[in-house]
């Protein structure tokens, strides 16, 4: 297949500068006093968004963070950032509170600073994790968090249950006329076209994801495809693995199921969609978003 394909710039959730600093998770008297020192920042989460004031997060000291869960997100430049996960902290969604909003990912990820991006999906991440493990799948006995944050443990029978991470494949699959195929779910606004993706089965490896999730999804056959980068994709859990793939200009079958349609585009078909709005691209958060720009050899216009 071309090589010459590659995502162009960072991935907006893939930035990050914090060192995470895991061997201190388990060192309660370092983290007693990260805590109680006023230089130390805390990023308040509730309910899958971040504190946000001026496009940057906004953090508190450990004195005026509320009460909640805490997390040890790392450290930069001699200063420590926890987090605390704390429900209805933020207030209602939409309602600033003295310059600070309550916002997710989708919403402020590509704007924050590298460090604000890599703190923002660790923190969320976590939060959404403990959020839905708060019983232990061995006895059904409550679990409580350790090793700040990154550990829940079982009081009744001493189990370690550790975060969730769901791998996905995301792939833009090009044919032997270099067009790309393209799909679009029945949900989504109208003229929104973007990659194929799915999970990853147990037992099977990403690329054995790519070739089976573009059959069952367009009836293509992929016959390569080649890692291209990934990133975190934390709505809830997932870890978005991101490929080009190579496959026969077959004629698209979708499955009417997750895909609604599929269509091959050349980049003159493409361009000229977006110039006439008759198609839409996918959200800049997204690998989706790259990986087709990667293969139109340009940003998208605008």
């Amino acid at each position: 297949m071309d090589d010459t394909f590659s995502l162009p710039g960072p991935l907006a959730l893939s930035r990050s500068t914090a060192d995470r600093i895991a061997h201190r998770r388990g060192d309660t008297a370092w983290l007693d006093k990260a805590w109680h020192d006023p230089a130390t920042r805390v990023l308040v989460v509730d309910g899958g968004r971040v504190a946000v004031a001026g496009g940057a997060l906004s953090y508190v000291a450990p004195a005026d963070a509320p009460d909640g869960e805490r997390y040890l997100l790392g450290a930069e430049d001699g200063t420590v950032y926890m987090a605390v996960h704390a429900a209805g902290a933020l207030g209602e969604p939409g309602t600033p509170t003295d310059g600070t909003s309550g916002l997710t990912l989708r919403e402020v990820g590509v704007s924050l600073d590298d460090r604000d991006a890599g703190l923002a999906v660790h923190a969320i991440s976590l939060a959404n994790w403990h959020a839905t493990h708060s019983f232990c799948p061995r006895c059904g006995r409550p679990t409580e968090v350790a090793q700040a944050g990154h550990v829940r443990r079982c009081a009744a029978d001493g189990s370690e249950h550790y975060p969730r991470v769901d791998p996905a494949v995301i792939m833009l699959v090009v044919d032997e006329n270099d067009r790309c195929l393209l799909g679009r779910q029945r949900s989504w606004p109208e003229g929104r076209y973007s990659t194929l993706a799915g999970f990853v089965e147990p037992g099977e490896t990403p690329e054995h994801a790519v070739v089976r999730e573009v059959y069952e999804e367009a009836g293509i056959t992929v016959t390569s495809c080649r890692y291209a980068g990934a990133q975190p994709w934390p709505f809830p859990s997932s870890l978005m693995l991101g490929y080009y793939a190579t496959a026969t200009g077959e004629w698209p079958r979708p499955d009417r199921d997750e895909i609604d349609e599929a269509r091959w585009f050349s980049r003159a078909d493409y361009e000229a969609a977006l110039d006439n709005g008759d198609i839409k691209t996918p959200t800049s958060l997204s690998i989706a978003s790259r990986l087709i720009q990667g293969w139109l050899g340009h940003p998208f216009p605008g």
